[in-house]
């Protein structure tokens, strides 16, 4: 589909009035069948979705089988899910998670870094702290990465390489979930040193809707497929343990915890927003058959401006009750301070969703 975006595709900055910065805003909102609903900008914009994929790798590592033998439960598989802030519930969840898989901490591929915490990091620079791989957002997800390879009987050292069989999977059910063929699936190299693939935006929203339409099909028949339950399990693992999948005051847990368990939200780094919403009226009023998938992107990859889109896209779709979506109001509408502490602007969404 060609770009549909125009020059009122945009979160507006202003500052006294005066508009300081321009965020132009891409998003796609389709149903668990892939039919595109609603559009801002240029919904088939090629987009690294970067930890937006969690939902995907883990689907991944659980058909390894790598879940079962290791006895992770859905509390493993939510931190696997998530861009965590290192509080001390993450890291000994982590820390549990490489136990119970029979792994160490410097079998980890991915380094340390600041914690996405701004409490956490004044603690670690107060105690002289040097974040190591455990403290990683990812490092849930790299931790169920080891127990599906150890599952598959292939070498650990090597897993987060590309041509890797758990990283073949990954690749594989990515391309599945998105609908799309090998050469339609770009990949580079994510912050925490895995694969990251890159697909349109509105395939990226078709994923989201799917995981959200498994948690409707097992719900409704028990007779569903082995990855459908695996989908679902995924699903209601995020929506009931949200404050894992990010943490205190995170955009996701506060996202989740508000819809309380009807909805999956995950950040990709640089702008890049995944959510899938379960069946329900609203749904089918927006004309959805099944399930719906939002995904956002925003261009200059503010993440400030990304939590301001995700919460009025919802808004703009009356998705939630007007409770739920007060309880987003201010990542919806963030004021501007300055040192002194007064407001010298705001964050205005000055986009319309279209209809397609």
């Amino acid at each position: 589909m060609e770009s549909i975006a125009t020059d009122k595709d945009l979160i507006i900055a202003e500052r006294g009035g005066v508009i300081e910065n321009r965020h132009k805003v891409h998003a796609a909102i389709v149903d668990a069948r892939g039919k595109l609903l609603f559009a801002v900008g240029d919904p088939s914009r090629l987009t690294l979705i970067r930890s937006a994929a969690k939902p995907a790798q883990a689907l991944a590592v659980l058909e390894t089988g790598g879940f079962h033998q290791f006895g992770f439960d859905d509390a493993d598989l939510a931190l696997m899910c998530a861009s965590h802030s290192s509080e001390p519930r993450h890291l000994s969840r982590a820390r549990c998670m490489l136990q119970k898989a029979q792994a160490e901490e410097k079998d980890l591929r991915c380094g340390g870094h600041p914690s996405l915490s701004p409490s956490i990091n004044d603690a670690w620079i107060k105690n002289s702290y040097q974040p190591t791989a455990i403290c990683n957002n990812c490092s849930g997800k790299h931790t169920g990465m080891i127990a599906g390879t150890k599952s598959l009987g292939a070498g650990v050292a090597t897993y987060h390489h590309q041509e890797h069989p758990i990283q073949q999977r990954v690749k594989r059910v990515t391309e599945e979930l998105a609908g799309l063929d090998t050469q339609e699936v770009l990949w580079s190299i994510d912050g925490c040193n895995l694969p990251a693939p890159a697909l349109p935006l509105r395939s990226l929203a078709t994923m989201y809707a799917r995981f959200a339409d498994s948690a409707d099909q097992c719900k409704e028949s028990p007779s569903v497929s082995t990855r459908t339950q695996a989908m679902s399990r995924i699903f209601h693992a995020m929506a009931q343990h949200p404050e894992l999948v990010a943490g205190d005051d995170r955009f996701c847990t506060v996202l989740m915890q508000a819809f309380q368990g009807c909805l999956i939200g995950k950040v990709g780094a640089d702008g890049c927003y995944g959510v899938g919403i379960q069946e329900s009226a609203q749904t089918v009023r927006l004309g959805a058959e099944g399930a719906v998938g939002i995904s956002v992107k925003i261009e200059d990859g503010n993440l400030a401006i990304l939590y301001c889109a995700v919460a009025e896209i919802l808004e703009q779709l009356e998705l939630g009750t007007s409770v739920i979506r007060k309880s987003l109001e201010s990542f919806q509408h963030p004021v501007i301070s300055n040192t002194a502490g007064v407001v010298t602007g705001h964050v205005v969404p000055a986009f319309q969703l279209s209809a397609v």
